[in-house]
């Protein structure tokens, strides 16, 4: 039997990650039960040493035990934590040293939404991929260069660390877990019991671009505001270069040093989101929203609106339109 070890930390965190976790992971031993067979999940919610309950709104949480008492477990799952990111990770710091010993034993650990930074900061993901939220995405980059982050993904694994991005996708994170520790036929039980859509691999069509801004280099922020304020023009690295007075290659080298684009990528990103905000908003068709945004060529269109978002403008526009 599998040990499971969900976490409940100190201060605000998201208790429907830890409930959801607990209820749908004991589920799987009650079907087995039905099913003949013996419970495959031994699973515990684990405070720290004071086994300190958590509030979220009319909902409170208690552990079941304490990371003094579980000297043993074989799965750590970090919920996400809410507040000031710095706050969060200082109330929980007793739990990355038993997490590092835990792991060093054997254990895997997941992380769901913005528990990644707790994840992280035991130096677990170093050179590891890995999600979070997509809005975080920028604050995790700062902080943690040394890890591989791919905003984009649902659901990441590597090397028994497993990941999930924004939210809700927490309950593909299960799945997934479910799926490797007891059976694709489990996991297709599961996603049909509790109307988990199975194959949700992908944030993309959930992201909102927003500009990477959150650096000091001045000029590159100037040109990012010229590329969102015109992207409907044809622009060009070397005319942007010319404009703030800088040569094309350290201007290329210091633009995608502060935004994680290339000159390029951002520009598209900026474009494919004023499509996206034109879709979800008017009746327009796909080549009137095409050209407003600056493409002449549909196919070259749609090959940059599928990889960024992960649908076609099709697609994108069936799901979000009025």
């Amino acid at each position: 039997m599998k040990h499971i070890s969900i976490l409940v930390p100190n201060g605000p965190c998201s208790t429907v990650n830890i409930d959801g976790s607990h209820q749908i992971l004991t589920m799987v031993n009650t079907i087995m039960g039905q099913m003949g067979m013996n419970n495959i999940f031994n699973v515990q919610l684990v405070g720290h040493k004071h086994r300190s309950s958590v509030s979220a709104g009319a909902v409170t949480i208690t552990p079941d035990t304490n990371i003094v008492e579980v000297t043993k477990t074989d799965l750590i799952i970090i919920p996400a934590m809410y507040g000031e990111l710095d706050d969060a990770l200082r109330l929980n710091k007793e739990f990355i040293p038993w997490i590092k010993t835990q792991h060093a034993a054997g254990a895997e650990v997941a992380s769901m939404c913005i528990g990644a930074f707790l994840l992280a900061s035991t130096g677990l993901l170093d050179g590891r991929r890995c999600s979070t939220h997509w809005r975080m995405a920028g604050e995790f980059r700062e902080m943690y260069p040394q890890v591989q982050l791919i905003d984009e993904k649902m659901v990441t694994e590597d090397g028994g660390i497993y990941t999930s991005g924004g939210a809700y996708s927490y309950l593909n994170l299960l799945i997934y877990l479910i799926e490797k520790h007891a059976g694709r036929e489990m996991a297709i039980m599961i996603a049909k019991t509790f109307a988990i859509d199975i194959d949700r691999n992908s944030q993309s069509p959930f992201m909102i671009f927003q500009g990477q801004k959150a650096h000091n280099d001045e000029e590159i922020k100037k040109a990012q505001e010229y590329i969102e304020t015109n992207f409907s023009e044809k622009l060009s690295v070397d005319q942007l270069a010319d404009r703030y007075a800088v040569g094309r290659r350290s201007f290329e080298r210091r633009f995608k040093k502060a935004t994680n684009n290339t000159v390029i990528e951002y520009a598209q990103r900026v474009k494919v989101e004023a499509a996206k905000r034109s879709f979800e908003t008017s009746r327009k068709n796909i080549n009137e929203v095409m050209y407003e945004v600056g493409y002449t060529d549909s196919k070259g269109f749609r090959d940059v609106f599928k990889k960024i978002t992960g649908l076609t403008p099709i697609e994108y526009r069936t799901k979000y339109s009025k």
